[in-house]
């Protein structure tokens, strides 16, 4: 069966989808493009010679059969064509983040349970070679029981980066270097070490005083099995080193692929663990590369989720936790407190009118620009 693709919103990150769906070929087909700003979408049918339709409105598409669908639009609008394509029998791909709040990720879940349809959210980070083998090295308990867990989530933005006109702001951006960069390093580390009971968060803009979101944050992790964990997320570090570490009981890995073990002399003081690196190392040279990375692999997940029922390796609940975690992050840095999780329903950090009223506003964001002449973008580190 040939897979018919739809993509909605055809801004910087859309030829990470269409570069993708045109390694398969064989498998799927774009035919639909969409964006507010149609000439956008004209140009990338033109671009890459597509055989597809432009529209304005992704409403115009709803009836025509599209059996999968790439949101690709700002966050705040995720959550209504997600549904609405669920609802019309399409399987759904979804930038990340999911959507702008807890309530809209439950209310996709929901549209998914009903219609039994796939939906995946972009972790591209998840299908990188590193990252891969560092989660079957975790899995293997060869470095023992993680006690601290590290995320440098680096990444750099110039100060016209928030004149974009939904950049910056809560209302339609839904947060900033938080939710919309570390994004991807958050969900990795959900992934490879479940989810805290807890953090303590600060934030701050330092840099670009055109935003109301911020472009720093730190936060403290705590798991229920007393492990700690810290996640830096930020648009103000150059040279954009991304990197996810993690101490274990008996040697400590990471991605970027790093390894080191100690064993303890009489005295306690550390030496070598040669033998337990070695074993590790070994471990980790027998994984094999992955095929395919980034938005290609997860694209090749979801076309082989629909076209033989397997499950996705990202899901709605995925995605969720992710948001919960970011929102767990904001709530503490905006309030002065500690959360704890799940985030309840009556959270006033669980919808998006809530974080608006809720949230720290570190500047007003008081102009912007439509599109910029130059839509080039860089995705920092292969993590």
């Amino acid at each position: 069966m040939m897979i018919k693709v739809a993509i909605i919103g055809t801004g910087a990150i859309s030829p990470s989808h269409i570069e993708g769906y045109l390694r398969f070929k064989d498998r799927c087909e774009i035919v639909a493009l969409c964006d507010i700003y149609p000439e956008k979408a004209q140009a990338k049918l033109e671009k890459y010679g597509l055989d597809a339709k432009v529209v304005k409105d992704y409403k115009e598409l709803l009836q025509d059969g599209i059996d999968l669908v790439s949101v690709c639009t700002p966050p705040y609008v995720h959550a209504q064509i997600a549904i609405d394509f669920l609802q019309a029998g399409s399987n759904v791909i979804i930038e990340k983040p999911m959507a702008a709040s807890l309530k809209e990720c439950d209310e996709i879940n929901e549209a998914v349970r009903k219609s039994g349809k796939v939906l995946s959210v972009i972790a591209q980070n998840r299908f990188r070679t590193p990252m891969m083998k560092l989660k079957s090295v975790l899995d293997s308990g060869l470095a023992g029981k993680i006690l601290h867990a590290q995320v440098d989530s680096f990444w750099w933005r110039g100060h016209c980066y928030y004149d974009l006109w939904w950049r910056g702001t809560w209302e339609k951006e839904g947060g900033g270097c938080t939710l919309n960069h570390a994004v991807h390093h958050i969900d990795a580390l959900l992934w490879m070490l479940g989810r805290p009971g807890e953090v303590q968060a600060y934030m701050s803009n330092v840099a670009h005083d055109n935003a109301e979101i911020e472009d720093l944050s730190i936060a403290m992790l705590r798991y229920p099995d007393g492990a700690l964990g810290q996640v830096t997320s930020s648009v103000v570090h150059h040279g954009e080193e991304q990197q996810l570490i993690f101490q274990g009981l008996n040697a400590r890995i990471s991605a970027p692929w790093s390894l080191k073990a100690s064993t303890s002399k009489k005295n306690g003081f550390p030496e070598p663990d040669l033998e337990l690196e070695a074993k590790i190392q070994g471990f980790y040279d027998q994984l094999p590369d992955l095929p395919y990375e980034g938005h290609t692999a997860q694209i090749d997940n979801v076309l082989t989720a629909i076209e033989t029922g397997a499950p996705v390796l990202i899901n709605g609940n995925d995605g969720r936790n992710t948001l919960e975690l970011i929102m767990g992050i904001y709530k503490s840095a905006s309030q002065g407190v500690n959360v704890t999780f799940p985030l309840l329903p009556d959270d006033p950090f669980y919808t998006q009118e809530g974080v608006r009223e809720h949230a720290t506003y570190f500047y007003e964001k008081s102009s912007h620009v439509e599109n910029f002449a130059d839509a080039t973008i860089t995705t920092g580190s292969k993590l």
